[in-house]
């Protein structure tokens, strides 16, 4: 292999990071938005929606709940949600911009 082949599979290596960096910060933050959306909701009971707002909770509750430790009450208004989404938008482009510095 050479020189060429190593840089192309080192670029295509980073292409491939900052995708993914990109998916899971998409994903995590519809995660934590369905799972606003279902707190706000009271749904019939029913297993299968048990189950997903479990899921729900088990996922994006570790995340915002190191905001709420940090955040002041502000009463009934929970603003961790907000900021958690705004940290990972901001953690994805700053990691985009650290991974465009290596092509």
């Amino acid at each position: 292999m050479g020189v060429t082949a190593t840089v192309t599979l080192l670029a295509d290596a980073i292409d491939q990071a900052k995708t993914f960096v990109h998916a899971f910060v998409l994903v995590y933050t519809l995660v934590i938005l369905a799972y606003i959306i279902t707190s706000w909701l009271r749904l019939p009971y029913s297993p299968s929606l048990n189950r997903i707002q479990r899921f729900l909770y088990d996922v994006s509750e570790p995340y915002l709940r190191l905001f709420r430790r940090v955040l002041p009450p502000m009463g009934p208004l929970d603003l961790s949600p907000m900021i958690g989404i705004i940290v990972l938008i901001i953690v994805d482009r700053l990691l985009a911009t650290i991974l465009d510095q290596f092509h």
